[in-house]
């Protein structure tokens, strides 16, 4: 089934996915969560015929891959939908529904694998993937997560090609989909690399943080979803620049904001466990700012508490302490706000029609001081 368009339809009409076997769902808003939710369950769904087939043990796997995807924001759908209209002039784009959840599925892939990693026990108010299979053994659990994590990552793969198939855009999309692919994953390497250096004592630079902040998460939460949306539709250079230093910023933002929740949220609002990054001894922008300029007494704090899985209240309100006295967390409140302002600059040069304009603002706010 070929994509079709209508440029009289706007935001009215009706995208059918190249080669989809499920109904057309209508491109309504940019920003509705319900469709690119619709199109994950319809995906999913369609898997689980498959994997039920070889095993129905399997339907477990597909249920906590479901239970996953229930939640989230679908901002990175958000991005890759207005990306695309920024660059139609506000007309729904054939592929953008598709290329928007194959970048959730991939999303989902990447916190499962990054759930594995990190030993994290909740995700999104719900058991993590891997911990709903470690009855057996932490191994098996620990399996299983990987096995998830790879089956999203072939889906992802495969409703992209599925939804630009035949389009003449097709191969400079899965051009800048490669590049989010890699940087994302050089990115949690960086991560890694980061944690194994403070758990040994090597001092590390602030701007690795951040290089790593960048790459792991700045650049795929908004950069590459805009691109995305946007080479699919055929953005000029220019609008992609403009793109991409809008992204960056917000990304960033986001990241920066993500880590400070983890520390001093409600993790009744975040569905995360509390101080989940405390426990995991994660080198995020807040420690290493405290670590530069704190007292030998509170780099002491953070080198006894940081990376303990056994953490308590009492662990946490001394980190929390140590990171507003050393000025930390107001350093990175004052980084999230100058790359707010960073970032309506970026949005103020780009040409758009004033619908796109004022969601992409709604969104890029929301991301960076959101409070969940």
């Amino acid at each position: 089934m070929s994509a079709v368009r209508s440029e009289e339809a706007g935001w009215g009409e009706v995208v059918r996915l190249p080669g989809a076997d499920v109904p057309p769902l209508p491109v309504e808003a940019p920003l509705d969560p319900a469709v690119v939710g619709a199109r994950l369950h319809e995906e999913v769904a369609r898997r689980r015929l498959v994997l039920e087939d070889v095993d129905p043990g399997l339907g477990a796997v597909v249920d906590a891959v479901e239970r996953l995807a229930e939640g989230g924001k679908r901002l990175r759908a958000g991005f890759v939908l207005l990306g695309a209209a920024g660059a139609s002039g506000g007309v729904a784009v054939p592929g953008a529904l598709g290329i928007a959840t194959a970048v959730e599925l991939f999303h989902l892939a990447a916190l499962v694998h990054d759930d594995v990693m990190d030993h994290a026990d909740e995700r999104r108010g719900v058991p993590t993937v891997h911990r709903a299979f470690g009855s057996r053994s932490a191994d098996h659990g620990a399996a299983v997560g990987v096995l998830a994590g790879d089956l999203l990552l072939t889906w992802a793969d495969d409703v992209l090609a599925r939804s630009t198939e035949g389009l003449p855009t097709a191969p400079a999309v899965r051009t800048v989909w490669a590049q989010m692919r890699d940087q994302v994953l050089a990115g949690q390497y960086l991560d890694l690399r980061l944690q194994a250096d403070l758990g040994s004592g090597t001092e590390v630079d602030v701007a690795d943080v951040v290089r790593m902040l960048q790459f792991k998460s700045a650049k795929y939460t908004v950069e590459h979803p805009l691109r995305l949306g946007g080479t699919l539709a055929g953005a000029g250079p220019d609008l992609l620049d403009g793109y991409a230093a809008l992204g960056l910023a917000v990304g960033e933002a986001f990241q920066l904001r993500d880590d400070v929740l983890d520390v001093f949220g409600d993790p009744r609002a975040t569905g995360k466990a509390e101080a989940g990054d405390l426990r995991e001894g994660k080198r995020t922008l807040l420690v290493a700012l405290a670590l530069e300029r704190g007292t030998a007494a509170q780099r002491a704090v953070l080198a006894r508490r940081l990376g303990d899985p056994a953490l308590d209240a009492a662990g946490i309100a001394e980190v929390r302490d140590v990171l507003v006295a050393t000025g930390a967390r107001a350093r990175v409140e004052d980084r999230i706000t100058a790359l707010v302002d960073d970032a309506r600059r970026a949005l103020a040069a780009l040409r758009l029609d004033p619908r796109t304009r004022a969601a992409l603002d709604d969104l890029a706010e929301g991301a960076a001081w959101r409070s969940r």
